[in-house]
């Protein structure tokens, strides 16, 4: 992961880190983020390794009960992280306590950076916010990538509660962006069951769903990726060991598909959009919004830092799906109490923001 940072920070970008932050040497065995309590920094490895563990809080009876029913360990690692990885960056991008613990591996050397002094940076210098985000998402794409392969792809990834995908997309862009995201695309129509896109396919477009829902779906064959690609347009009984079809999520209006094409993921999964019934979406062309990043320093800050949100979310629903969900039952509380208290008056806001921006969009382009 090394190579991620080199590529993606400038040495201006570098240097204010170094000048920033703190240096540290730590012992194995050293806890750096620990589960559920608040961050003050971010961490960059420098040299050595982490381990990501999940744990439960046993202490009230009921929890007890769901980690035997569930046969789970105190604690769980589910992935390793190596040079050149950040940690703690997705507090810094929204107000949640950590769901993991990172502990030091081997000796390791971290840079950690006030979070307070990184924040004032991010919001003042739109050069640095652009690459940092962008470093960001690609740690976490891979990141999430790794997980993934650890734990088996029976994990579901993307199933989510609605709303965060457009939450995150319509509350932290701008008006100017919208009405750019509107003027450089067009409304596409598919009808259901008609494929989106294809695994093992080029993506051409960012798509963002006006209406309807779509399912993304991953294939349990690997197979000779070259091959795949002029292959999958068969028909699957035409194919032979194609392997098992699962479905890995559903979006639906306001969502967004082909976000992950505009960072380079070491091994990214091939996933099948279809849609589940009729739906319209905003197709704006692959090589029109690359431009715009290329060009639109602002443009590219609030982009990089919704796709690094949306990988974030992703990640933490992985983490929910193995277990730290069950910490609510532990509280005596059901998922739906323990889903609005995070409802804070700002997320309330981001709500009532994205709303209106995306009923803005629709009736602009005429929906």
């Amino acid at each position: 992961m090394t190579e991620i940072l080199l590529k993606e920070l400038s040495n201006e970008d570098i240097d204010w880190m170094l000048a920033a932050g703190c240096q540290t040497e730590i012992d194995p065995g050293t806890v750096l983020i620990r589960q559920g309590k608040p961050l003050d920094a971010l961490h960059i490895l420098l040299d050595g390794a982490l381990t990501v563990s999940l744990g439960r809080n046993n202490a009230n009876p009921l929890g007890r009960a769901f980690a035997a029913l569930e046969g789970a360990l105190p604690e769980r690692e589910i992935t390793r992280l190596s040079s050149g990885e950040m940690v703690g960056e997705i507090p810094l991008m929204e107000s949640y306590l950590p769901s993991t613990t990172v502990t030091a591996a081997t000796k390791s050397l971290v840079l950690s950076i006030p979070k307070t002094q990184l924040m004032h940076k991010l919001q003042n210098d739109n050069y640095f916010a652009a690459h940092l985000y962008r470093a960001n998402a690609v740690l976490l794409a891979n990141r999430l990538e790794q997980m993934m392969h650890n734990l088996g792809h029976s994990t579901i990834v993307l199933s989510r509660p609605q709303l965060r995908e457009a939450l995150t997309m319509f509350a932290q862009m701008q008006d100017s962006d919208i009405d750019w995201l509107i003027t450089a695309g067009r409304v596409q129509t598919i009808t259901a069951d008609s494929v989106l896109i294809r695994s093992g396919r080029p993506m051409e477009a960012l798509y963002i769903l006006l209406d309807g829902a779509v399912a993304l779906n991953t294939g349990g064959g690997e197979g000779n990726p070259l091959t795949r690609a002029f292959t999958n347009l068969e028909t699957s009984e035409d194919i032979p060991n194609q392997g098992f079809e699962q479905e890995l999520g559903r979006l639906s209006r306001g969502d967004i598909v082909g976000e992950t094409q505009f960072i380079e993921v070491e091994t990214p999964l091939s996933v099948t959009v279809k849609a589940l019934r009729d739906s319209r979406l905003l197709s704006i062309p692959r090589w029109r919004l690359s431009a715009k990043l290329l060009h639109d320093v602002g443009f590219a800050a609030r982009f990089y830092r919704v796709l690094a949100n949306i990988l974030a979310d992703k990640q933490r629903e992985v983490v929910r799906r193995l277990g730290y969900g069950r910490l609510t039952y532990s509280s005596g509380e059901s998922l739906q109490q323990a889903f609005a208290n995070e409802l804070d008056n700002d997320f309330l806001g981001d709500i009532s923001l994205a709303g209106a921006r995306f009923d803005w969009m629709l009736k602009k382009i005429g929906i």
